[in-house]
This record gives structure tokens, C-alpha cells and sequence, in this order.
């Protein structure tokens, strides 16, 4: 479905990625793990066309995609990056409807917030409510909701759990999950190893801008220098 060759990627004089390769099945989870400034925003910005790359190619369906952030979303591909970047000043239902400015079909489009509201229902109940003032994970729930109402066929996901209480953490993991039965497929980037290998289907190890690792995520969550590296003690 989603096929990364040879990517390279610069800032200025930084050789942020080198030479990175990697593949998405439809229907999988693959999840992209390593230590901080090793790349893995970089790919993802990347792959929705809010970065240029200098060398390489990202294919999908087999027809390469153009650095364009809309084109892209229209295309079937929805990035929900780190931070969460919410219309901080809009309504929750505001904020899901800007997540379908592409779209045309009204009826699609209304039955499509319903379906997030039984996804996640703490934002029917905050339906009316400014976005800025929701907790961190309310505001995380309603940024993969926004992704969603695009009606991506693959949606790329940038540190979904980071700066939430352990508690919320699993939250959001399960509801990644949940958006997999839906029929989505997912790119993960996520600094909580654990639970993204937890889940994943498939795992890449990014390092300094390099692919180091790849293979089932349950092999790799059993390799000893990744236990070492990145698992420690957060089984939690």
C-alpha cells in the first residue's frame, strides 16, 4: 500500500534521514521506535508532503506521491502530528469538521461525526466546548478524530500518547486498535516502545536518520539489544 524507497531528507546542512526504506500492508499496524532525533517525525512529515525530500521516492497504490499536504489527504492518507495541534479556539464540533474541509458529502460527513462521538464518547459530552480547554487527553482523542473524519484509508500517527498519564496511555492504544478493526491501517511513531510493539504487526528501528532493525514487532520486542536499548522496565 505505502512503499518509502531510498528516502533522504536534509535540514540545511543536516542529513536527517539516509537513505530510509520501508513498507505498509494494508490493514497492519507498523510502528517506527527510536530515541529521540533519530528521524522519526522527519518520515512522517515527510510522507504527508510537509517536508521535501532531496532523493528517493514514496509510492502509493504504486503512483508516486506529490509533496502536497492536501493532494495527500485527499489521496487517502491523514497525519495526526505530535503536539496535537488542534483548533485550539473552535468548538469540538468545529474541530471535526474542519477534519472533513475536503470533503463534499454532507450526509457522509454527519454520519461520520456520530461514529466519533461513539468512538469517543467524552467528546459528545464536551461537543459544545473550546478545544483549547479540554484536558491533554480529551485533546489527543479529538486529534485522531479530526484525522478520521477525512476518511483516510491510512493514517499516520506522531507520538499519540506523549505527555498523558499512564491511565490515558492505554486509553489511546486502545483506541488505535479499535481503529484498526475499523479498516484503517497505521503508521505509528511512538516513544512508548513497549505498547507500540505491544500492538504493531510490523516494526522498523529508526537511528540516526538509518533503518537499523525491521521485522515483526513481536520479534523485535524479543531482541535483546532492543530490550536493552529501548523496553527497560516500561511494562506499564
Amino acid at each position: 500500500m505505502l512503499k518509502i524507497n531510498n528516502l533522504h531528507v536534509y535540514y540545511g546542512g543536516i542529513h536527517a534521514l539516509k537513505g530510509v526504506s520501508l513498507g505498509v500492508n494494508k490493514g497492519e499496524i507498523v510502528t517506527i521506535i527510536g530515541s529521540n532525533g533519530a528521524g522519526k517525525s522527519t518520515l512522517l512529515n515527510a510522507t504527508s508532503g510537509f517536508l521535501r525530500y532531496k532523493e528517493g521516492e514514496i509510492l502509493y497504490h504504486d503512483n508516486r506521491l506529490a509533496p502536497n499536504p492536501s493532494k495527500i489527504v485527499k489521496q487517502g492518507i491523514c497525519h495526526v502530528p505530535e503536539g496535537r495541534l488542534i483548533f485550539a479556539n473552535l468548538s469540538v464540533y468545529d474541530n471535526l469538521t474542519m477534519g472533513a474541509y475536503l470533503r463534499n458529502d454532507k450526509q457522509g460527513i454527519i454520519e461520520d461525526i456520530e461514529r466519533m462521538y461513539t468512538l469517543f464518547p467524552r467528546l459528545k459530552e464536551r461537543e459544545k466546548q473550546i478545544a483549547g480547554t479540554l484536558s491533554g487527553g480529551e485533546q489527543q482523542m479529538l486529534a485522531i478524530a479530526r484525522g478520521l473524519m477525512s476518511n483516510p484509508e491510512i493514517m499516520l500517527l506522531d507520538e499519540p500518547s506523549l505527555g498523558l498519564a499512564p491511565l490515558l496511555v492505554q486509553t489511546v492504544f486502545d483506541i488505535i486498535t479499535n481503529i484498526r478493526k475499523m479498516g484503517k491501517t497505521i503508521l505509528l511513531v511512538e516513544q512508548n516502545a513497549y505498547k507500540a510493539l505491544s500492538i504493531a504487526d510490523t516494526a522498523y528501528v529508526l537511528e540516526q536518520g538509518r533503518i537499523i532493525m525491521e521485522g515483526p514487532a513481536k520479534s523485535i520486542s524479543e531482541d535483546p539489544r532492543i530490550k536493552e536499548a529501548y523496553l527497560g522496565s516500561k511494562k506499564k
